[in-house]
C-alpha cells in the first residue's frame, strides 16, 4: 500500500486490525474525504479507492491524502471492493448502484451515509442482493456546513452516533461488520429501523436545517436596511451555521423524507403561533414558560458525559 500522505508524527496510534483489504468510497467530498482519512489513519483497510466525478478532481484527493487511489471509472473504483460506501448526495445513489452493479463482487458490502434512510433502503437492498451482495444502510450523526475534501476531518466520527437500518432481511454478519467497522472510527452504532430513523432526524436534524435556512433567508433578505446584517452577530452566526450546507444535498434530503418534514414542520408552526399569540397578548407567564422549558431541556440534554454531536 502506498505510504498516506497523512502520516504526520503527531497523529495518534491506533491498533485495529485491517477489517477490509479494499475499501471504495463512491464521492470524495466532506463525509467521504473525512471517511478516507480516518480509515488510512486507522489501519482499517489495505487499500482505499475513491470514485470521483471529474477527472480534475483525482489528484487532488490524492495529494489531500483521503485515498490512495482515485480514479473517475465507476467500474474500476468498485472491482474486488469488499466494503463500497456511497457518498452522494441521495439522489444520485441508485443510479451511481445500478451503475456499478456488474463491478460488484459476490458477497460484498455495500452501505452509505445518507440522512433518509427509507427510500434508500427500499430501493438499494433489493439491488445489491440480485447480485450476491449485502446492502446495509448507515447514517452518522457528523458533519459541518463546510463542502469538498479539503474540508474532510479523520476525526469527523468519533463520539458521533451512527444509525445501522438493518431490516428483516439484512444479513447479521453484515450488519455486524458495519457495526465494528463504525466502532473502530470511533462512533456508537445504533439499530433502528429505517422509518424509525427518519421520523426521528426529520425533528433533530432535518427541521433545524429549514429553521436555519429560513432565518438566513428572511433576516439577510435585501429587502431590510443595509444596516441588518451589522447587525447579526453571535447568536446569527451560530444559530444559522448550518445553512452554508450543500443547498443540492439538502434539497434531496427534504424531498426525499418530505412526508416526516412537512408534519414536523407544521408542529412547529403551530407552536411559533402559540408564542406569538403569547406575544400578542402580552402574557408573560406564558414567554417566560417557553424560555425557562427551553433552558431546562437543552441542558438537560447536554449533560456532562453526553457525546457533543457534530451535526
Amino acid at each position: 500500500m502506498k505510504p498516506s500522505l497523512l502520516a504526520p508524527r503527531h497523529l495518534p496510534a491506533y491498533n485495529h486490525d485491517v477489517q477490509f483489504e479494499k475499501i471504495t468510497l463512491i464521492g470524495v467530498g466532506l463525509l467521504g474525504g473525512s471517511l478516507g482519512l480516518a480509515v488510512r489513519q486507522r489501519g482499517l483497510a489495505g487499500r482505499v479507492e475513491g470514485y470521483v466525478r471529474r477527472a480534475t478532481s483525482i489528484a487532488d484527493c490524492e495529494k489531500l491524502g483521503v485515498v490512495d487511489h482515485a480514479t473517475d471509472d465507476l467500474a474500476a473504483a468498485v472491482a474486488d471492493a469488499d466494503l463500497v460506501i456511497l457518498c452522494t448526495p441521495l439522489a444520485q445513489m441508485r443510479r451511481l448502484t445500478e451503475q456499478f452493479l456488474p463491478s460488484l463482487k459476490r458477497g460484498a458490502i455495500v452501505t452509505d451515509v445518507g440522512s433518509v434512510k427509507a427510500s434508500v433502503v427500499a430501493e438499494l437492498e433489493p439491488l445489491v442482493a440480485s447480485v450476491g451482495a449485502h446492502f446495509i444502510g448507515s447514517h452518522p450523526m457528523a458533519g459541518t456546513e463546510k463542502n469538498g475534501p479539503v474540508a474532510a476531518r479523520a476525526d469527523l466520527f468519533e463520539h458521533a452516533v451512527c444509525v445501522i437500518t438493518h431490516t428483516t432481511k439484512s444479513s447479521a454478519e453484515a450488519v455486524g461488520r458495519v457495526e465494528t467497522f463504525w466502532k473502530a472510527l470511533g462512533s456508537s452504532p445504533l439499530r433502528l429501523a429505517p422509518e424509525v430513523h427518519d421520523d426521528l432526524v426529520a425533528r433533530s436534524s432535518h427541521l433545524p436545517h429549514i429553521v436555519a435556512a429560513e432565518l438566513a433567508n428572511y433576516i439577510l433578505s435585501p429587502v431590510h436596511p443595509k444596516e441588518q446584517s451589522q447587525l447579526c452577530a453571535g447568536g446569527f452566526r451560530d444559530t444559522t451555521r448550518i445553512a452554508s450546507g450543500s443547498p443540492e444535498m439538502w434539497r434531496d434530503i427534504a424531498l426525499a423524507n418530505r412526508a416526516n418534514l412537512a408534519r414536523v414542520l407544521g408542529v412547529f408552526i403551530e407552536d411559533l403561533q402559540e408564542f406569538q399569540h403569547a406575544l400578542e397578548n402580552g402574557d408573560a407567564k406564558v414567554v417566560e414558560e417557553f424560555f425557562v422549558k427551553a433552558k431546562q431541556r437543552r441542558d438537560g440534554w447536554r449533560t456532562p458525559n453526553s457525546p457533543t454531536p457534530a451535526e
